[in-house]
């Protein structure tokens, strides 16, 4: 298994164990990721049994059906147009739901910015396990609001979409997509944002969320023109993979999740052997996936502080 299929498994696997997901769902999202139910039934065969009463559907980045008090979303009236000649009310964000070409296929994404003629400063974002959700949109009109053109990519737009998927279908599409198809969508990306006449190009930052954050870690070792990256408690990269990165990388991290967190040492350890810019954030007592305020595992204090400090990052170095 490749780095996001294993990252994946492993947090479906600890999903059942602590009672987020039954045996059964466990099962299906294993086997998608790995495409053999023998050996999905191999691994929940090995895990502890579940200690809690099994909530369906509430995965580290699905809606819990109630969704606390966000007090950072961000709405727009209606799309409008990226034409920066338009007239706009001051103060007012542009956001829409667009297309950009990219390798061999016709890319989708939503991009947000600020109205106005800018020059802009660009943010890249990644979607969770779930795909370009509403939560990921709202995110996306947060950076922008903050004064960055931000462009989520949907990484499941060769599929139609993630609109057009069943929420169970897509993280075995994602564990199952070449991690270099990643990282070519988001370059693509890139490419299409250079081309508008608001942007500063060379001010290249990227923000992802558990998988997203996972990807945002590799983003930072595949390209170079990116000069801060925060990674959202995903997988860390390959530690050979350290001395290609130039951006300067924030990690944030629930203190409750181990299992991303045991890697830490280890990749701080690389940073510092080959003088890259890091720095970490642990919050005490939070969960994997504490950021997404549609989720059961949304808290509010480190979510805030968090988003505070990404948009401090960005303020320093793009």
């Amino acid at each position: 298994m490749n780095l996001f299929q294993k990252y994946l498994v492993d947090e479906f696997a600890e999903d059942y164990q602590d009672g987020h997901l039954s045996r059964r769902q466990a099962l299906k999202l294993i086997a998608s990721v790995t495409g053999s139910l023998l050996l999905a039934n191999s691994i929940l065969a090995g895990c502890a049994p579940p200690q809690v009463t099994p909530m369906a559907g509430q995965t580290e980045e699905s809606s819990s059906g109630a969704s606390p008090a966000a007090t950072s979303s961000v709405s727009t009236e209606s799309p409008a147009e990226l034409n920066p000649a338009e007239a706009t009310p001051t103060g007012a964000l542009e956001a829409q739901d667009i297309q950009f070409p990219g390798t061999a296929a016709t890319l989708s994404g939503y991009l947000a910015r600020p109205a106005g003629d800018g020059p802009l400063p660009i943010v890249l974002v990644c979607h969770e396990n779930r795909g370009l959700t509403e939560h990921i949109k709202d995110v996306t009109r947060r950076l922008a609001q903050a004064g960055y053109l931000a462009l989520a990519v949907d990484l499941l737009s060769r599929q139609g979409g993630t609109s057009s998927l069943a929420s169970d279908e897509v993280p075995g599409i994602l564990g199952n997509t070449p991690p270099d198809q990643f990282v070519s969508d988001f370059s693509a990306g890139w490419e299409f944002l250079k081309s508008l006449p608001f942007v500063k190009s060379e001010r290249l930052g990227m923000v992802g969320f558990c998988f997203g954050g996972g990807v945002t870690w590799l983003m930072a070792t595949r390209m170079p023109e990116l000069r801060a990256a925060v990674p959202f408690y995903g997988p860390h990269p390959p530690l050979g993979d350290v001395p290609n990165i130039q951006a300067a990388v924030l990690g944030i991290y629930a203190g409750n999740d181990q299992r991303i967190n045991q890697g830490i040492p280890a990749i701080e350890s690389a940073m510092a052997e080959h003088s890259k810019v890091y720095e970490k954030v642990i919050y005490p007592g939070a969960d994997h996936a504490f950021h997404n305020d549609t989720g059961s595992r949304y808290n509010p204090e480190a979510a805030q502080d968090a988003w505070q400090r990404t948009l401090e990052w960005f303020a320093r170095y793009l």
